[in-house]
């Protein structure tokens, strides 16, 4: 069947009515006028194991295949939004058929290597790098280190092809996706493209193919009930899948559900907007649970910590993870220590103040790069090091978080009274490190993923491992009133946002674990430092990249709750898991909250535009951490109570049994984003002008009364643990105002006992219970 007009926007050809009774009466490869020069097409396939015996199409609304007569029945529905709704009901008519699968077929005959393609949470750009190793941390060759021109380098993770001559396929299930979509930017044609479907049908988890031809010039996106891949994708290899199609008798019937989105798109921010408002739009809302107050959780995760300190031949130190040696930044070291100075307590302070002086003694190296860890016993930690270069190396992220958190160390002793109890040598320490980073930008106009803290020579070059580094330098640039800083953080934000987000629709690199692999935490280091540049300069541009850089975080984080296997942990327990962060292309898993933050920069980009998109995400994944603790009746680690591990495991990365199994361990990361959520997002966040409330917390609110001059307000905490929530309300004029990193200081709080409703009345002066 030929196009049957030129190229219009869907929304209009949509408006055509003889489009549904054209899918209607012809189901099998149908040209879809609109969809990027695609065509649908329907198949049934026969498997043997994994190996594909045999693929039929359907004609009309019939096809014989593997023995059997199938019919097809199509449903399309035109949404307001210009969307269209599929709905695909196979029916085995008569016979018998064995190891068979549904499989719908978008085919693209106009496509080119240069189209931007994403998964959420496992593809982003097709993974369309140079990859090296078979496995897990992959050890880098020597040609990545100090070489300036090293391409972008990811592990051995599905991809689309980069070599001319050679077709590709990614193959999938839904379990690995963020959100069961595939999607892709034509800059060609200046068009998005958005493939929605649902995560099972009643055959279990559906499967997401792409594939590409040798030529680059067509490619197929395919969805199938169920997934049969012969490969399943591992942490930075692959294994047999073990999938299985089912067999079949006659009258069964299995059914696809998708959806298509075709709309005009500049670039690939605009495909990244697109999505984030349209990523829950199939599922449905999801049903975040209130089970876990916040201050229970400080509280708990507080007790873990501060029973996690201790004093070794090195220094003395909160033990980061479950071992005395200490690993600095990124997963908790001199990370976990905030919380603990904000509890305020006399006891934890001067314990903090024994990790700044050990951090700040033992780690930092001539340069003013701070190495990465170290053990027990003083032994200094290398980190991504080669033999032909024995020069200690660093992680840059690690370096980054070291002047974030050590000058929001010094703000809030400052926030809180104490500014004459800071040490000159903690100030010296964050100085000389703004201004290595201030060299290293200066002399290479990057920062790199990893750095010898001896030279200050960058080891490898590449990544966005700097992510958050120029919020860290706009800190340190008015603490130290240093003006230089200040230009240079804008002039690195802005590179990191138009070198990887809006060219390449990634971030990546700053794990230690992984190589150049796109990852969630250098999305949300750089969200941190994009929000910090809004903040301080007031520019709508960095509101706009900001907004595209929370985009992007978004596809990382799940968006429904997705169905575990019923013998699971996840599915005994009944979470709700949207909202849990999936690590990186490489460690195919979703974890409780963003390593390591409490995603406060969401929460400040909401108060800057009222859209309600930042606080939805940033409400689920505090509620998605929640699920994953430790607690009485709700035994997760089956460690400590408060206690909480990194993986929410959706894919079956891990083989199969993994779905759905916590690991009966603690990662004192995640504790640490719990405490911080707590600490930092308000529990109930109050706009007086527009009397709308937006809570945070796992308790409920009803506005009962508007009086003139306030607002009266119901909590509810329907949960077995008393709640002490803090408070946020301001007018407009002050929501245009830059929060603090420290606003949480000064947040009134107010007690609901379990089960209790409390009623509250909100004014300009303050927040006052109603006995």
């Amino acid at each position: 069947m030929k196009y049957l007009c030129s190229y219009k926007s869907l929304t209009m050809i949509l408006a055509l009515c003889a489009w549904h009774s054209l899918w209607a009466q012809q189901p099998a490869a149908v040209d879809l006028p609109g969809l990027l020069h695609g065509a649908l097409r329907y198949q049934i396939c026969q498997y043997e194991g994994t190996a594909l015996k045999a693929a039929q199409t359907f004609r009309q609304d019939r096809a014989q295949a593997a023995g059997g007569d199938w019919r097809l029945q199509v449903k399309t529905t035109a949404l307001p939004d210009g969307a269209t709704d599929v709905q695909a009901t196979c029916r085995l008519e008569q016979g018998s058929a064995a190891q068979c699968a549904l499989t719908v077929s978008l085919d693209f005959g106009r496509w080119s290597p240069q189209h931007y393609v994403l998964v959420p949470a496992s593809v982003y750009n097709g993974n369309r790098y140079r990859s090296i190793g078979n496995g897990y941390n992959p050890d880098y060759p020597r040609d990545m280190y100090y070489n300036p021109k090293v391409p972008l380098t990811i592990s051995n993770n599905p991809r689309l092809s980069i070599e001319t001559g050679q077709p590709s396929t990614i193959d999938l299930q839904t379990g690995n996706a963020a959100t069961p979509a595939i999607c892709f930017f034509s800059p060609q044609e200046k068009k998005g493209f958005i493939l929605l479907t649902t995560q099972q049908t009643p055959l279990g988890n559906s499967g997401l193919t792409i594939t590409e031809n040798a030529a680059k010039d067509s490619c197929s996106l395919s969805l199938s009930a169920p997934a049969v891949r012969r490969l399943a994708p591992g942490f930075g290899d692959f294994h047999l899948s073990g999938d299985r199609a089912p067999d079949w008798k006659a009258g069964d019937t299995v059914a696809i559900r998708f959806r298509m989105y075709v709309f005009d798109a500049e670039n690939i921010p605009a495909l990244l907007h697109r999505l984030m408002e349209v990523r829950k739009a199939l599922s449905g809302p999801n049903a975040p649970r209130n089970i876990l107050p916040m201050s229970k959780l400080l509280q708990c995760a507080t007790d873990i910590c501060r029973d996690n300190f201790i004093e070794v031949k090195t220094g003395a130190y909160y033990r980061p993870e479950n071992n005395d040696d200490f690993q600095l930044g990124w997963v908790s070291g001199m990370i976990n220590t905030y919380p603990m100075l904000a509890l305020n307590d006399a006891k934890e302070r001067q314990r903090v103040f024994s990790e700044l002086d050990f951090v700040t003694a033992k780690l930092q190296g001539l340069s003013g790069y701070f190495y990465g860890g170290i053990t027990a016993d003083g032994k200094l930690r290398p980190e991504k090091m080669h033999p032909a270069f024995p020069e200690l190396q660093a992680m840059v992220r690690k370096n980054g978080d070291v002047l974030f958190w050590l000058m929001k160390h010094l703000l809030l002793l400052k926030a809180q009274g104490y500014g004459r109890m800071i040490r000159p040598e903690w100030e010296q320490a964050a100085k000389r490190l703004a201004t290595a980073f201030a060299a290293t930008w200066e002399k290479h106009g990057e920062f790199g993923q990893f750095i010898a803290p001896g030279t200050g020579e960058i080891a490898v070059y590449n990544s966005t491992a700097g992510a958050i580094v120029p919020a860290g330098m706009i800190m340190a640039s008015r603490y130290f009133h240093v003006t230089a800083w200040t230009t240079m953080a804008k002039d690195a934000s802005a590179f990191y946002y138009h070198r990887d987000v809006e060219k390449q629709g990634l971030t990546g690199g700053d794990c230690g674990d992984i190589s150049h692999d796109a990852n969630s935490e250098s999305a949300f280091g750089l969200l941190e430092s994009l929000m910090a540049m809004y903040n301080h300069t007031g520019e709508r541009r960095w509101l706009h990249m900001t907004e595209t850089q929370a985009a992007l975080c978004a596809t990382w984080a799940l968006s429904y709750d997705p169905v575990f296997p019923s013998g699971s942990a996840i599915a005994q327990l009944q979470c709700h898991m949207a909202g849990a962060v999936w690590a990186s292309i490489q460690n195919k898993h979703a974890a409780p909250g963003i390593c390591t933050s409490s995603g406060d920069a969401l929460f400040k980009l909401f108060r800057a535009t009222g859209n309600r998109l930042y606080a939805d995400l940033l409400r689920d994944i505090q509620h998605a951490h929640a699920e994953a603790v430790n607690m009485p009746g709700h035994l997760t680690t089956h460690h400590l109570i408060g206690s909480s591990m990194e993986r929410i495991q959706p894919s079956d990365a891990e083989g199969k049994e993994s779905v759905g199994n916590f690991i009966n361990t603690r990662n004192s990361w995640t504790e640490t984003a719990g405490m911080l959520m707590a600490l930092e997002i308000p529990g109930i966040y109050i706009n007086t002008d527009k009397n709308e409330i937006y809570v945070f917390d796992h308790v409920v609110t009803e506005i009962i009364a508007k009086e003139k001059s306030s607002l009266v307000i119901a909590i509810t905490n329907p949960t077995a643990y008393d709640a002490t929530v803090s408070l946020l309300a301001e007018n407009n004029r002050q929501a245009a105002v830059p929060l603090p990193y420290t606003a949480f200081v000064k947040w009134p709080h107010v007690s609901a006992a379990a089960g209790q409703t409390i009623k509250v009345r909100i004014t300009s002066t303050g927040v006052t219970v109603i006995p």
